[in-house]
C-alpha cells in the first residue's frame, strides 16, 4: 500500500512539473513578451497625448479611448497627482481618460519618457505573470486667458499581467500569451 503511494506520489509530481514546464516562459518568449509590454506601454503614451490635446476632435478623442481601455485589464485604475497637494487620486481607466479630455487648459502637452522594466516577470499562483514597468510623464498645461502655465513630472509604475489564452483559427486551438496593462500607480510628482 505505502508503494503504490509513492508511485501514484511519484506520478502526480512527475505530470505537475510536467504541465508547470509547459507554461513556464523560455528566455525568447520572454523577450517577445517583453517587447510586446513595452509597446502596448508606448501605444498608450501616444494614445494619453492625443486624449489629452485641445486639438484633438471629440469625436477621435472618443475612437482613442475606446482603443486605450483595450490595453487594460478589467478593472485597472490611473493614478493622478499634482505638485500642489500630496494626495493622489485614483480613477477607472475610462474615467481617468474623460477627466484628461476636460482639463480646463488651452493647450495641453504630455510626453511620457525613460520607459522601462523595473521588475522581471514573476509567476503567480493563478497561472498568470506580473511585472512592472516604470515610465516618467511630464505634463504641461497653458491657460491663455487666466495666464495660467502648469508643469510636473511624474514616475508611474505600471503593472504588467501576462496570461496564457486560447483563441480559435481555422478550427484549431490555438494557444498564445497575451499582455494586459493594470493599475497605473504614481510613485513621485516633482515640477
Amino acid at each position: 500500500m505505502k508503494n503504490k503511494f509513492i508511485l501514484f506520489l511519484g506520478l502526480f509530481l512527475s505530470a505537475s512539473l510536467a504541465v508547470m514546464a509547459q507554461d513556464n516562459i523560455s528566455p525568447a518568449r520572454k523577450q517577445a513578451i517583453d517587447s510586446l509590454a513595452l509597446e502596448k506601454v508606448k501605444d498608450l503614451s501616444k494614445y494619453v497625448a492625443i486624449i489629452g490635446s485641445k486639438e484633438t476632435q471629440f469625436s477621435e478623442a472618443n475612437r482613442v479611448m475606446d482603443r486605450a481601455e483595450e490595453l487594460f485589464a478589467p478593472g485597472a485604475e490611473m493614478g493622478v497627482s499634482s505638485i500642489n497637494t500630496q494626495e493622489i487620486a485614483y480613477y477607472k481607466v475610462r474615467r481617468y481618460f474623460e477627466r484628461l479630455m476636460a482639463l480646463n487648459y488651452d493647450r495641453v502637452n504630455i510626453t511620457w519618457y525613460d520607459i522601462q522594466y523595473i521588475s522581471d516577470l514573476e509567476r503567480q499562483p493563478d497561472g498568470r505573470y506580473v511585472g512592472v514597468i516604470t515610465i516618467y510623464q511630464r505634463f504641461e498645461g497653458t491657460s491663455i486667458e487666466t495666464g495660467m502655465n502648469y508643469r510636473d513630472t511624474t514616475k508611474k509604475d505600471i503593472t504588467i499581467y501576462v496570461e496564457k489564452k486560447q483563441t480559435q483559427i481555422a478550427g484549431r486551438t490555438i494557444e498564445f500569451w497575451d499582455v494586459m496593462l493594470g493599475d497605473v500607480r504614481v510613485t513621485e510628482t516633482s515640477a
